[in-house]
């Protein structure tokens, strides 16, 4: 099955098995997203860049990964071989987010400006923490991270594909 590589996006990567019949655990690249919970099919990329489609036979949370077992690797035997994996999506199997939510392959890239600072480079990775999620960004002022949170994220205009940012002093070298 050919899929075009820009309909699918990196929802995270298998880290490891759980248990004996097959389960994978996979970590989202967004915390906290169930979006794998949902889907009919999902593509696997192995280190060569080879996708293959798979069925998912069950998908659910468990401590900040997903736990996806898949039809005709429902053993550890099988499973085990997955370990590493990226799992992709359809990004049509997305759900819609409210107002003012963006998906991460909606932002990453963005160029990111700041209100005092101008330029601060383009957002290249985030990261979870148990308070929220971090942007990292790389730029003229080296790596900048900044908490992704609405006190500190003025804007996001993806049409323009730029980020406004008020950043306390301390946060930009």
């Amino acid at each position: 099955m050919t899929v075009p590589v820009d309909e699918l996006f990196t929802y995270g990567r298998i880290v490891g098995l759980h248990g004996l019949r097959g389960d994978l655990r996979v970590r989202p690249q967004t915390s906290g997203s169930d979006a794998l919970c949902t889907v009919d099919e999902v593509f696997l990329r192995d280190a060569s860049g080879h996708l293959t489609c798979c069925v998912p036979v069950r998908a659910v949370l468990h401590k900040g990964l997903v736990l996806l077992r898949l039809q005709d690797h429902e053993t550890i035997n099988l499973a085990e071989k997955l370990v590493g994996a990226e799992v992709l999506m359809r990004l049509a199997d997305l759900p819609e987010l409210d107002e003012n939510e963006n998906y991460w392959h909606q932002i990453q890239g963005l160029t990111v400006v700041d209100r005092q600072r101008g330029e601060l480079g383009t957002l290249q990775d985030m990261f979870a923490t148990p308070a929220h999620d971090i942007y990292v960004v790389q730029g003229p002022f080296g790596e900048v991270l900044i908490p992704a949170v609405p006190a500190l994220i003025i804007a996001v205009d993806l049409a323009g594909r730029r980020i406004e940012v008020d950043l306390p002093e301390g946060l930009v070298p």
